[in-house]
């Protein structure tokens, strides 16, 4: 009997370096990793692999004409998304300039490294615990078409996040927050907390019935 399901295609995400016990690479690597907190190489490969891909993709547009269609259509979106995401500054919106983008542009987005920069987080490696225990929210802009927005242009919907590579808008940066439900954030207390509460109000009732009977 034939399976009628449609089988997954899925694209790669990264690729592994071709020399792999070049000293200078992985020293870098191991910099970088300490540097941003990440769980392991593969996670530097992938950032590389998507800076690999945006600079093939400006490299290809600038052997076309400068007024050519394709050019600027594609060039201006390229740009706009750079921009949009922080890793371009609007000053900076030329093909040029994106070829001199490097990995840390973009590892300085991720929400782990943003959580940390704001001050949410002791360490780098503890805004990556805090993100994967959901104790961090971040605001999406909902646009008409997906929402009903008061007349507005856009609705503001905060939604948690629990993945540490995520990308961070400049329009959102500033909304990154603790979750209502976390402890950190004013909601029920932790595991910990709640345990030593009811110890202490036990100690508080058994001095207070001890003081009772010596009456």
């Amino acid at each position: 009997m034939v399976n009628g399901r449609i089988p997954s295609v899925y694209s790669k995400t990264y690729v592994t370096p071709r020399r792999p016990y070049e000293k200078a690479r992985l020293d870098q690597e191991l910099k970088i990793i300490g540097e941003y907190g990440l769980r392991n190489k593969r996670e530097v490969w992938r950032v590389k692999y998507t800076l690999a891909k945006i600079r093939k993709a400006a490299r290809e547009l600038l052997t076309l004409e400068e007024k050519d269609q394709k050019r600027l259509f594609e060039g201006n979106a390229l740009l706009r998304r750079l921009v949009r995401i922080g890793v371009l500054d609007e000053g900076r919106m030329k093909l040029d300039y994106v070829l001199g983008l490097k990995i840390e542009d973009f590892l300085e987005r991720r929400l782990q490294t943003q959580v940390f920069k704001l001050g949410l987080a002791k360490s780098i490696h503890h805004a990556r615990v805090l993100i994967r225990q959901r104790h961090i929210r971040y605001v999406f802009l909902v646009f008409k078409n997906y929402a009903n927005c008061f007349g507005q242009g856009y609705c503001v919907r905060k939604q948690v996040v629990n993945v540490p590579s995520f990308i961070v808008r400049l329009d959102s940066q500033k909304h990154i927050d603790f979750s209502l439900k976390s402890p950190f954030g004013g909601g029920r207390p932790g595991r910990v907390k709640r345990k030593n509460l009811r110890k202490a109000k036990t100690a508080k009732d058994d001095g207070n019935a001890a003081e009772e009977e010596e009456d």
